[in-house]
């Protein structure tokens, strides 16, 4: 199946049921009153997420969705049904723009999440509801407003524990296909990777997803080859992978191949240039082990670069298994911390409505003390009213 990672779509909420103007017709009963029900609402239109699903292909083949309208009111004052809410799939990652305004709607990321795009039409008022002690006979109904109709942008972002950077030909496909059980194309040309390609790559009991990223070339962020199309992806990775060619087949510099990546990830994005890097320095079986060491001692005093660095070889799988539970250890790191950071929230926010709760009981009690000492004072003050005293005068 193809790839299809962006999608215009429009859709249509239904619109809102017309009130009914009837009045009660009976036999023997006169001047039986106003009857007319509401009309019904129209049916709305959400976005769910699916797990199923990982492209928005299907979006580009019926780009125009219709809620179902609300049915009009009737009489003996019979509402109208509710028009049927509209519930479209979309694959988790999956970002909603107004293509109008360009407005950001939201993120879909979890199973089952939904969120609302298109609000359907209010119910018309049938005549019951206008009667009156003044105007028992009301011939005054409303119509049902409109749906919302709305012109949506949707952008897919795979959501991937780690994302690889390099130019074309680093070796990103390789080492997907060494770690993982994905298949991407690989050849020695240029540009064999069109796609994105994710990878669950099993390490022990635990596992994490990588993304391969179609390779940047010089100027992408202008608009130059094929990997700016993809940038976004990376937006959601946790940790980036810096591929680089130990031996380029056009010769060139690795220190300045390094350069002209970060160089166009930092014009695309400053939030993804200030990712945490790994360098990981690919094909290692090509050159001799003192010739990898002159190389990579080279790289890394032209650049600037504190993290961790690796070297590999994917095709003998040499340095693979390192690289991978380093990852996976070092994910599970970020899991603890989050883990850690959620629960903190969570006693902070306990704290917090423990606090609150027990300055209303305070507050609650210092209340309810004075308003017994008020009720104290007037029962004494109606006791003093009612004591007589009788006073005895001697001559």
């Amino acid at each position: 199946m193809k790839f299809v990672d962006e999608a215009s779509i429009t859709v249509e909420a239904g619109k809102g049921g017309n009130g009914c103007l009837s009045f009660r017709r009976e036999k023997y009963i006169a001047k039986g009153g106003p009857d007319g029900g509401d009309g019904g609402d129209g049916g709305s239109i959400h976005l769910r997420g699916d797990v199923s699903l990982n492209t928005l292909v299907d979006y580009r083949f019926q780009p125009t969705y219709r809620a179902e309208k609300g049915e009009h009111g009737k009489g003996k004052d019979c509402t109208g049904s509710k028009g049927e809410d509209m519930y479209l799939r979309v694959p988790l990652g999956t970002s909603i723009f107004d293509d109008e305004t360009n407005e950001f709607l939201g993120d879909i990321n979890s199973v089952g999440q939904e969120m609302l795009v298109a609000q359907g039409g209010f119910h018309g008022l049938g005549n019951t509801r206008f009667k009156s002690s003044t105007n028992r006979a009301p011939r005054q109904t409303s119509p049902g407003s409109p749906g919302d109709v709305r012109v949506l942008r949707l952008e897919l972002k795979l959501i991937a524990d780690v994302g690889l950077l390099g130019l074309p030909n680093a070796g990103k496909s390789t080492l997907i296909r060494s770690i993982s059980s994905a298949t991407p194309k690989v050849a020695d040309y240029p540009f064999t990777t069109l796609v994105p390609n994710l990878g669950v790559v099993q390490v022990g009991d635990d596992s994490f997803v990588v993304a391969d990223i179609p390779g940047l070339i010089e100027g992408a962020a202008e608009g130059a080859g094929l990997g700016v199309q993809f940038l976004k992806h990376l937006a959601r990775t946790r940790l980036l992978l810096h591929l680089i060619d130990l031996a380029p087949m056009d010769g060139s510099d690795p220190a300045e191949n390094y350069q002209v990546i970060e160089n166009e990830v930092k014009k695309y994005s400053d939030g993804i240039a200030k990712k945490e890097r790994w360098l990981v320095f690919t094909k290692l079986d090509v050159l001799s082990e003192e010739l990898v060491d002159d190389v990579i001692n080279d790289v890394l005093s032209k650049i600037e670069h504190t993290g961790p660095v690796f070297r590999i070889s994917s095709v003998s799988h040499t340095g693979t298994d390192k690289l991978t539970y380093a990852i996976q250890e070092h994910i599970n790191e970020m899991n603890r911390s989050e883990e850690i950071a959620r629960q903190e929230a969570e006693l902070n926010e306990k704290i917090l409505k423990e606090v609150h709760d027990y300055s209303l009981n305070q507050r609650e009690a210092r209340r309810t003390r004075r308003q017994q000492a008020k009720e104290e004072q007037m029962d004494n003050e109606d006791d003093d009213d009612d004591f007589d005293v009788e006073v005895h005068y001697e001559p």
